[in-house]
């Protein structure tokens, strides 16, 4: 984990997070798209997605449900979006081959 940001507000941790990305260089060098994803404890809204992808990173990860119209979003701007993250279980709602669920050498 790179950067982890928190609030009671799920909109709010996001902001935190895209913040905290650019002051560190991250989202400057553009690397979090091919590096990272987001993940998030809440269900994943239409916003959150239009965050993440103005944040040029190419995956959101929800232990919730994704929106529908989050859903839709991803489809159109080719973000991965999946939900109901738990474990190593998970529904990919778009975006597939961005998700690599290989089991590392080192067991994680």
């Amino acid at each position: 984990m790179r950067l982890l940001r928190e609030d009671v507000g799920r909109h709010n941790a996001l902001d935190k997070l895209i913040g905290a990305m650019a002051r560190t260089g991250t989202l400057a060098a553009g690397d979090a798209g091919t590096e990272g994803f987001f993940a998030v404890t809440s269900r994943a809204s239409y916003e959150m997605l239009h965050k993440t992808a103005a944040a040029r990173v190419r995956l959101l990860v929800a232990v919730s449900a994704a929106t529908t119209m989050a859903v839709d979003l991803a489809g159109r701007l080719g973000v991965g979006l999946a939900g109901f993250a738990r474990g190593r279980d998970l529904v990919v709602y778009a975006g597939a081959e961005r998700i690599d669920m290989t089991e590392r050498d080192d067991g994680r």
